[in-house]
């Protein structure tokens, strides 16, 4: 199976627009067909992100949301610190596709991350779909 980590950023763009191609890579692990890692940083960082009053989502939303993020994603403890990242955050998401020996990170900030990481490739949304679930994004391809 498809091992990925999800950017916070991925995050809130499928939140925010649910019929989006970040709303597609979610889903795919939400509904079984990708493994999803997340580490407890990622977890409180999807936590702080989501709950900022900028974005306005409800707190039943978060809430849900989180819920099946813990439900069906792996919880990975990174044993080792990273510095590949122009963004310090963004190390922790490193850090965790690291420990996970992640096929993908999906990111929507390529520019933060190294190009890859031992095993893993940074990608993109559309780069993920066309990669992993080529059908999927041919479907999403503009007549």
């Amino acid at each position: 199976m498809i091992r990925a980590v999800l950017d916070t950023n991925v995050i809130i763009s499928a939140l925010i627009y649910p019929e989006g191609l970040q709303s597609r890579v979610l889903n795919l692990g939400l509904h079984g067909r990708v493994k999803l890692y997340i580490s407890p940083p990622m977890m409180s960082e999807y936590e702080r992100v989501l709950n900022e009053p900028r974005l306005k989502f409800p707190k039943d939303v978060i809430r849900g949301f989180l819920g099946k993020i813990k439900k069906t994603a792996m919880v990975v403890e990174p044993m080792q610190t990273l510095f590949g990242c122009t963004d310090e955050d963004d190390n922790r998401i490193l850090e965790c596709a690291n420990t996970a020996g992640a096929d993908f990170l999906v990111t929507g900030n390529k520019r933060h991350f190294p190009t890859s990481w031992k095993q893993t490739q940074i990608v993109n949304g559309r780069e993920f779909l066309e990669l992993a679930f080529p059908r999927i994004a041919q479907d999403l391809r503009p007549l």
